[in-house]
């Protein structure tokens, strides 16, 4: 996410003359033999119409345009399916340049990202045709989900179960925050015989798993928690800290001097670290304002966790976990996870993890593991009991999971003792649930509220057709997730 408007008025200028060129190609298709008058055109619409004016001040002006709520005849239901097939398609654009990132695509999303946004514009769609899209939008993000995954572990190699330090070491430091792997290597690369320590911090947790990552000794642990408590956490430090890709928040004056930022983030006052013509990045600034303040003066005890069990190597247990379960020594699992905020009632997936009882297992993604991933959950039948699937397009991971487990007891994933608690905050945590709902997965538990951009006839539909369900309380929502046995 980047938060200087002038970055956002050069964006828009450039899309200004990408829309310019593509009306001179569809003038020349408007005076040619290939349209009619009676074909439909998306260049007619208002958008598609629309010029951007020169100056910042005018686009301020013209905003409201752009507003939700803009246009108050629309029906409520057709703006509810038009906004979260956009949230949607905005959480698949952030995974699709992760991928680009390191030179991985996909022409059946890129199209989609066309197809998806003139539905957007398209009166003529009915509800149901909305919904449909709404479902493709769902099967784009696992198809770019998969793409990013193919990307991550052909670059990087399959994750694999690693012990991360969640304490300091003495001495200087740069904490990479995001979730672009390729940036973490090059400043890996660039930080080799320094003496400067590497912390991840967010959503770069699970980067400790790749070989090509952990290779690296002085990617020595993970700082801190999740995205929203980092103005508290980096409030004063003696290092520098990275922001790659998404939850940067307003910097407070003791760390902005010390904060850089590349890839697509930005803050207005915040040094940003541009890519090269061949691709690379110069992180000699950061690396010498890092020795320059010296960092922390002295080790603190270790405290270490377990991360790196994506689909290879969660998988690679499969016959054991088949066996515990058809024993009765596991007996339910929990897909505890998702986008972490900070308004209340988010305690209650803390609350949740632990009552889990012991027989069961926990798999978590994103960072609203770090509500409980600190905690100590023992083994079950001779494994971890909390089991870290990776970031949030790791979803992808936990989907693999889980049809090879279903095939394994000849059922589907509705028909496993699984149950999936989820919480969400943004774009991409809409992706991730429109993808497991493409697949027909059922009985969703969300929270700590439901999306506000579900019409009370949409979120009808969802929670008839799918069973979604708001979460309530720990102890009853464990209780009736607790009745589910395998389904053949």
């Amino acid at each position: 996410m980047n938060f200087d408007a002038e970055v956002h008025v050069q964006l828009l200028h450039e899309s200004q003359k990408i829309k310019d060129s593509l009306r001179e190609k569809v003038s020349a298709s408007e005076g040619s033999s290939n349209l009619h008058d009676s074909d439909y055109c998306s260049c007619h619409t208002a958008q598609a119409q629309y010029q951007l004016p020169s100056t910042k001040s005018e686009m301020l002006h013209d905003a409201p345009i752009a507003g939700i709520m803009y246009d108050k005849s629309l029906d409520p239901d057709i703006r509810s399916l038009r906004q979260t097939i956009l949230y949607g398609l905005k959480g698949i654009s952030a995974y699709g340049h992760q991928a680009r990132e390191l030179g991985y695509c996909s022409d059946q999303v890129d199209s989609f990202y066309i197809t998806a946004l003139e539905s957007l514009t398209d009166d003529r769609l009915t509800v149901e045709e909305l919904i449909r899209m709404t479902m493709r939008t769902g099967e784009t993000a696992i198809e770019v989900m998969k793409v990013l995954d193919e990307a991550n572990t052909s670059v990087y190699g399959n994750p694999s179960p690693h012990t991360v330090n969640v304490h300091i070491r003495k001495g200087p430091f740069i904490i990479v925050s995001g979730h672009d792997l390729k940036d973490l290597e090059m400043l890996l690369q660039q930080t080799e015989g320094t003496g400067i320590n590497i912390y991840t911090h967010g959503e770069m947790l699970p980067s400790h798993g790749y070989e090509g990552l952990k290779k690296y000794p002085h990617l020595v642990g993970n700082f801190g928690g999740a995205w929203q408590d980092q103005q508290k956490q980096f409030d004063g430090i003696p290092g520098c800290i990275l922001m790659t890709t998404n939850c940067l928040m307003r910097p407070r004056e003791s760390y902005k001097d010390r904060i850089y930022s590349t890839n697509v983030v930005g803050w207005e006052g915040v040094k940003y670290i541009p890519k090269k013509t061949d691709g690379t990045k110069d992180f000699s600034e950061i690396i010498r304002h890092s020795l320059e303040l010296g960092g922390f003066t002295q080790d603190v005890e270790p405290h270490e966790i377990l991360v790196g069990f994506g689909h290879h190597a969660t998988l690679s247990y499969a016959d054991k976990i088949v066996q515990a379960v058809e024993s009765g020594k596991l007996r339910h699992f929990f897909l505890i996870g998702g986008c972490d905020g900070a308004r209340p009632g988010r305690n209650y997936y803390t609350d949740f993890a632990q009552l889990v009882p012991k027989n069961c297992m926990i798999l978590t993604l994103a960072c609203g593991k770090y509500r409980f991933n600190k905690l100590d959950f023992g083994e079950v039948a001779g494994l971890p009991r909390l089991l870290d699937v990776g970031q949030c397009n790791d979803v992808y991971s936990a989907i693999r999971i889980a049809t090879t487990l279903a095939d394994a007891f000849n059922t589907d994933v509705n028909g496993l003792p699984l149950s999936l608690i989820i919480s969400w905050y943004e774009q991409k945590a809409v992706a991730d649930l429109l993808a497991l709902l493409s697949l027909g997965i059922r009985n969703i538990y969300l929270g700590p509220e439901l999306p506000a951009f579900l019409s009370p006839n949409v979120l009808q539909y969802l929670v008839d057709t799918f069973h979604l369900r708001k979460i309530t309380n720990p102890e009853d929502d464990i209780k009736t997730c607790l009745k589910q046995n395998v389904q053949a």
